[in-house]
């Protein structure tokens, strides 16, 4: 039985129809800020001249900030309301200074220091020492059995830092800040399963949280000679202890300006699409309260416009600039 037909059935934007028939659909470009994979070779591989990157807009007192923390060494921890750019940041300082692929490490209630520094397979050698005894043949090394993570990947040796992400740490136990500080005073930290190695045979290769191959550890111990670009975002659940705020420099991004969207709207989608989205920037700086509403909301409605999408069609603007707060 075929339903009604629907008054918008013959909408040229449309991929999904909702009548049940099937048909061969090609997917449209993404807007910019919904492509991947462009940023994750290591060093980057993209040029200047293609470089379809967006620059990342923050007023000078804040960009002021983040070159203290690189200056000092120390990390940045960044709050503000969500969609401010707190995480894109990290991203930002990584495409910036050509520092490669971004380590991300997402913070939960589950989350641990050490799984953040790495991971040993304990299980995984035992089977393989069974396997090559009964089959008479060499075990592997130990380090094929350990991981390192984003945070343990970050503190190997290198000529140049690492951008680490430490995304929602307010999300985390209360204890996790405290468990990073000595990470952080000292810059480096120690795997036991290889510190107990005999001398002369303790120099192995282990994994990284980083495509490429295996590096280097020796006695166990993994020290930095740069210390790594730490970018921590919170989302003001809870307050921090002062030992772990004093070790870094706060940034709170404040809510941007009219001024400032209308600049990220042309930086995202070109300076000749503000006279066909001005509307909506009005539309969203009225409906905006502290939190309620995200940037990356206006900016999901202009791509739509821009690409004929009529957002008056019935609960489609409201869909794209749904309120953040509150119950769903």
């Amino acid at each position: 039985m075929t339903g009604p037909t629907r008054p918008d059935a013959d909408r040229g934007w449309q991929l999904f129809h909702g009548d049940g028939q099937p048909r061969q659909v090609t997917m449209p470009e993404p807007p910019p800020w919904r492509r991947f994979g462009l940023y994750d070779t290591d060093p980057p591989t993209h040029t200047a001249a293609s470089d379809p990157y967006r620059p990342y807009l923050i007023d000078q007192p804040q960009i002021d900030v983040v070159n203290a923390a690189l200056h000092l060494r120390r990390p940045l921890l960044v709050t503000g309301h969500p969609g401010t750019g707190k995480s894109s940041l990290a991203y930002a300082i990584a495409h910036e200074m050509s520092l490669g692929r971004v380590l991300r490490w997402p913070i939960s209630s589950r989350s641990t220091l050490a799984d953040a520094l790495y991971q040993y397979d304990a299980v995984g050698r035992l089977r393989e020492s069974t396997l090559s005894q009964n089959e008479g043949t060499p075990p592997s090394d130990i380090g094929h059995f350990i991981r390192l993570g984003p945070l343990g990947t970050a503190l190997v040796p290198s000529d140049h830092p690492r951008v680490l992400l430490i995304d929602e740490l307010d999300k985390g136990d209360v204890d996790l800040p405290n468990d990073l500080l000595t990470v952080f005073e000292e810059g480096e930290f120690e795997i036991p399963e290889l510190a107990r190695l005999p001398e002369g045979q303790d120099r192995t290769l282990v994994h990284t949280a980083r495509r490429g191959a295996p590096v280097p550890v020796t006695g166990g111990l993994i020290r930095c000679r740069q210390f790594p670009i730490v970018v921590i975002t919170s989302n003001g659940e809870r307050e921090f202890p002062p030992a772990f705020l004093r070790r870094c420099l706060r940034l709170d991004l404040p809510d941007p300006s009219e001024q400032r969207l209308r600049a990220i709207v042309a930086a995202h989608l070109g300076d000749d699409a503000l006279p066909r989205v001005d509307d909506l920037v009005r539309t969203f700086l009225a409906r905006r309260a502290p939190g309620e509403l995200a940037t990356d909301q206006l900016l999901n409605a202009a791509y739509l416009r821009l690409s004929g999408v009529d957002l008056d069609a019935e609960g489609l603007l409201e869909a794209v600039l749904h309120q953040l707060g509150g119950a769903v």
